[in-house]
């Protein structure tokens, strides 16, 4: 059985890293969750599809709200990273697709543009291992990126996931099938 911490908990205490919060998404986080696309939507939407279908302000709040009922009901647990310094936001991390019956779940993430290449991601997704395998109750955490976005596939070789396979054409997104490279961590792997 999987113990998810209470949203509001989790937003008065969050997770603290070096220099990120990563605090339980809401409805509260919906203008600047919004700001973060618009700001990087080419760069966001060459390997998320869901970009091109976040088209209004609208689509962020209808977002945060879904990711609040989400957590509630223990479906996923979705955190908007800031950075310490200035608590700006600069991405989203989350706990996805959570099966309680088998104690697993699935990683999902994106930063800002302007937020990449400083190790943010990396730290956040440690972080959230932490959480899930000490904290939640996770036995195995699924991570995939596009075979062709070594950004993230760097990020998942630091948290130390093993690869288990490709993927083909595992997702439609900008015109174009990519295939996933797919990993995973359990709660008994050397970390």
């Amino acid at each position: 059985m999987l113990v998810i911490p209470s949203r509001p908990d989790l937003r008065a205490m969050p997770v603290v890293t070096e220099r990120l919060f990563l605090v339980p998404l809401d409805p509260s986080d919906a203008s600047e969750l919004w700001l973060a696309v618009e700001s990087s939507r080419e760069h966001l939407g060459a390997y998320l599809p869901w970009v091109a279908f976040h088209a209004e302000e609208s689509s962020s709040a209808r977002f945060a709200e879904a990711s609040a009922i989400d957590w509630d009901q223990g479906r996923a647990m979705r955190f908007a990273i800031r950075q310490r310094a200035g608590r700006s936001f600069v991405g989203v991390i989350g706990i996805e697709a959570l099966v309680h019956m088998h104690r697993s779940g699935e990683i999902g993430y994106w930063l800002r543009k302007d937020a990449t290449g400083r190790g943010f991601m990396t730290e956040a997704v440690l972080a959230c291992i932490d959480l899930a395998f000490r904290h939640v109750g996770i036995h195995r955490l699924r991570i995939a990126a596009a075979t062709d976005n070594h950004p993230s596939l760097a990020v998942i070789q630091r948290a130390r996931f093993r690869f288990e396979g490709i993927g083909r054409s595992a997702e439609w997104c900008a015109g174009r099938w990519l295939d996933h490279a797919q990993f995973a961590l359990l709660s008994t792997d050397p970390r």
